[in-house]
């Protein structure tokens, strides 16, 4: 299903309650609200937030949390709400974070992901990653194993991140 209402932004206060539901929804071991407020006040992170209108206003669809650290990108989580999964947020959250870093200098992107999560690998392969390493039992909640995955984002495919989201493009509302 495509969201065309899709907005992306940033983090506002009152997003916290839905962005905890989904990180409860989303991993075995989420995060913690202390944690979120951590990470909104780091000057080195980011956190965007896809929202949709709903007949009762607009809902949190996703969010993409990651720390800019000189020409790299470091991704800490991407998370999206489970009857929105499967529409294009998740990508288009990641090609958000991509847009926004590069005139900022970022050329590289860095993450970790559960071996066992084949759709987010799937995701990250289709923006031009690879398995750079393993992080044996980084998962202390099922000591499974952790993919470093990287991107250089000069080959990130062009197809990977929609037009409107390609350098230059000034548009936050993503269709």
């Amino acid at each position: 299903m495509d969201h065309d209402g899709l907005t992306i932004g940033e983090y506002e206060e009152g997003d916290l309650v839905e962005i905890l539901e989904i990180e409860k929804d989303s991993f075995p071991t989420p995060w913690s609200p202390g944690l979120f407020r951590s990470e909104m006040t780091n000057p080195l992170s980011r956190m965007l937030v896809g929202k949709v209108v709903q007949t009762q206003g607009t809902a949190v669809a996703g969010y993409i949390v990651f720390w800019r650290v000189a020409d790299e990108i470091h991704l800490h989580n991407l998370a999206v709400r489970r009857d929105l999964r499967k529409g294009g947020i998740a990508s288009r959250l990641l090609s958000k974070a991509i847009r926004d870093s590069r005139p900022e200098g970022a050329r590289f992107v860095t993450l970790e992901v559960r071996r066992s999560n084949l759709p987010a690998r799937k995701l990250y392969e289709k923006f031009g990653f690879s398995v750079r390493g393993v992080r044996r039992a980084y998962y202390t909640d099922t000591g499974e194993d952790a993919l470093i995955m990287s991107a250089d984002l000069e080959r990130v495919p062009s197809e990977a991140v929609p037009p409107s989201e390609q350098r230059g493009a000034q548009n936050d509302n993503i269709a």
